[in-house]
């Protein structure tokens, strides 16, 4: 039974390394929505009365389309794998800094302020309470009245 339990172990840490990636949609959390979506018609447009020749207009289109797509393609194939590489140093040295700095940093502050806080509390009780409190006496008697005079 326990060597059932830890084999599994294995198999799911070794899964978060080695999961299967979607080829078909790239963008499943949709981060990159409203960013990227460039077409010809959201660059290049001729208003009425201004038109090129039709084999211009066919011809510019097919060439930005085309041009897009392979220099794409050709930028992330020579910058995908590197730049691949400095992101995920990035994000592990920031994870890094969160496990190892940020997090006890907190931490101890949170320890610290407690002892500030007590202190400060008791500061707070022994020197205001009793000011407030006489004055609460003294302003006790106050009494207002309100007449409407005509």
């Amino acid at each position: 039974m326990a060597e059932e339990q830890t084999e599994l172990e294995e198999r799911i840490i070794k899964d978060q390394h080695t999961k299967e990636i979607d080829l078909v949609n790239r963008d499943p959390k949709h981060i990159n929505e409203d960013v990227v979506k460039v077409d010809f018609e959201d660059v290049i447009a001729e208003p009425v009365g201004t038109y090129s020749f039709d084999g211009v207009w066919k011809t510019s289109y097919t060439t930005f389309t085309v041009s897009k797509y392979w220099c794409y393609r050709l930028l992330s194939a020579i910058l995908g794998i590197p730049l691949a590489v400095v992101w995920g140093f990035l994000f592990a040295l920031i994870s890094f800094c969160h496990i190892w700095a940020v997090v006890p940093c907190i931490k101890s502050y949170l320890i610290e302020i407690q002892c500030v806080s007590r202190i400060y509390s008791l500061c707070i009780h022994t020197f205001c309470d009793p000011l407030f409190e006489a004055l609460s006496k003294i302003c006790s008697n106050i009494r207002v009245a309100l007449r409407k005079e005509i």
